[in-house]
């Protein structure tokens, strides 16, 4: 099994355990980057570990630092719920129970200013490592560790491969492809992970295909989150 030097030496990181501050971070980053606006409102629900220990832990301070665009190794971390009221952007903790969750799992609920919302449920699965798992409701599986699209659209015919084509012009090598739907006709996400990097003109051809509601491009874990 191949390694690489984050493997080895873990996260570069502010707080005392990885999986409680930089995939915390890193959770709320997720959310932010889904959301594609600047945050107005955030509901951030706890479970398991998180919900147990995050006062300890500084939790709760990693993913509304991450939420406000901050990286897990930002010295602002400690401060970001100060800068968060500073910012205007109101936060609420809650401690909740999710069936079937990672005990290390956190539910973020996001509105911008004009009352849009997304909901992103994450868990930090060891060395800063994270598994976004839920999307709007929606089953999703990303790692962090390829470049990924986060695409909220349509469910109607043709959407998927009016995408793929998208990719496959920019010579993108897709190594997962999952597809997740509320309901027939209704909301859908596409999560699409891909060998190599990619500038943010292929999220922009994607965004602007027809029955397309959002499309979000995250970096692998430590390039930072984009649309």
């Amino acid at each position: 099994m191949a390694m690489n030097v984050f493997d080895i030496l873990g996260p570069v990181m502010i707080g005392p355990s990885s999986s409680h501050t930089a995939g915390a971070a890193r959770i709320g980053g997720v959310a932010r980057a889904v959301l594609a606006a600047e945050p107005a409102k955030a509901v951030i629900q706890l479970h398991g570990s998180f919900a147990k220990t995050y006062k300890g832990h500084g939790t709760d301070k990693a993913i509304i630092a991450g939420i406000m665009g901050m990286a897990p190794d930002d010295e602002r971390i400690r401060r970001a719920p100060e800068l968060a009221e500073a910012a205007g952007l109101a936060v609420s903790i809650e401690t909740v129970e999710l069936d079937g969750a990672h005990p290390n799992t956190a539910r973020i609920l996001l509105w911008d200013a004009s009352g849009r919302s997304v909901t992103v449920q994450g868990a930090s699965v060891g060395g800063g490592n994270i598994l976004i798992t839920a999307v709007n409701g929606m089953e999703v599986q990303i790692t962090g560790q390829y470049t990924s699209l986060i695409v909220l659209h349509r469910d109607t015919p043709g959407t998927i491969a009016a995408v793929t084509d998208v990719l496959a012009a920019h010579g993108v090598n897709i190594c997962n492809f999952r597809l997740a739907r509320q309901e027939k006709g209704g909301e859908a996400v596409m999560t699409i992970e891909m060998d190599g990097s990619f500038d943010s003109a292929l999220n922009r051809e994607v965004e602007a295909l027809p029955n397309i509601l959002s499309s979000t491009m995250l970096q692998p874990i430590g390039g930072g989150n984009r649309t």
